[in-house]
């Protein structure tokens, strides 16, 4: 089985331009992690270990190609994802992790130390009251309400010339024409996840430079 699953991880990295090492091991003990707490506590309502490697896994390794530069937050990470897996996955690059709910941030926390993932800071606050001493190049939010929301509560959060990066399902055409003038869409790029029939989309977001909000 441990097998089975370490080949659904390689291949379906290498589809989305990634090529795992030792790391494909991380990412293994990463979902034994998840699977194992979520006996105690509600983490994820995906309960197979192949889901969770598709749906958390992968998910989040589809994102690899539009983080921009060492800094990256994740915004309402929950049990970790995409954070903790594009950790694994970019050692070199800083990651912090936030997450309101006491118990998902701690798993994470916890997590993050027997992963010995030493790029990762989790910070269990709400994004709208998180003042960091620097900013972040790329921000990231994967369960999130609205396009609108997610700029009201994170865009203070993104460098000067930083991303904001939204992970939706279908296209949210709706949300974007009901954005802020403070931020607009650099582009909506449509996400193939390996395994997954499930439409993705990723919405690329900068601040404006018509506004200084």
């Amino acid at each position: 089985m441990r097998d089975a699953e370490r080949d659904l991880l390689i291949t379906g990295a290498k589809e989305l331009g990634i090529e795992l090492g030792a790391q494909v091991e991380l990412l293994l003990r990463l979902v034994d992690e998840l699977e194992q707490a979520n006996k105690h506590f509600n983490l994820t309502a995906i309960r197979d270990r192949p889901g969770m490697l598709r749906k958390h896994v992968l998910d989040s390794l589809s994102l690899q190609p539009y983080l921009l530069g060492t800094r990256a937050a994740d915004v309402g990470t929950g049990a970790g994802f995409p954070g903790l897996a594009l950790a694994i996955v970019n050692p070199e690059r800083r990651f912090t992790l936030i997450e309101a709910t006491g118990k998902k941030a701690r798993f994470v926390e916890q997590t993050a130390q027997a992963l010995s993932c030493r790029n990762v800071t989790v910070v269990n606050s709400r994004a709208e009251t998180y003042r960091p001493f620097e900013l972040f190049d790329t921000v990231v939010a994967r369960a999130l309400s609205s396009l609108a929301d997610f700029v009201a509560y994170a865009g203070h959060l993104c460098a000067p010339g930083g991303r904001l990066l939204a992970m939706k399902g279908k296209r949210p055409d709706d949300e974007i024409s009901a954005l802020p003038r403070s931020f607009r869409v650099l582009a909506v790029h449509r996400l193939k996840v390996p395994g997954l029939a499930d439409e993705r989309h990723l919405v690329e977001l900068k601040r404006s430079s018509k506004t200084k909000s």
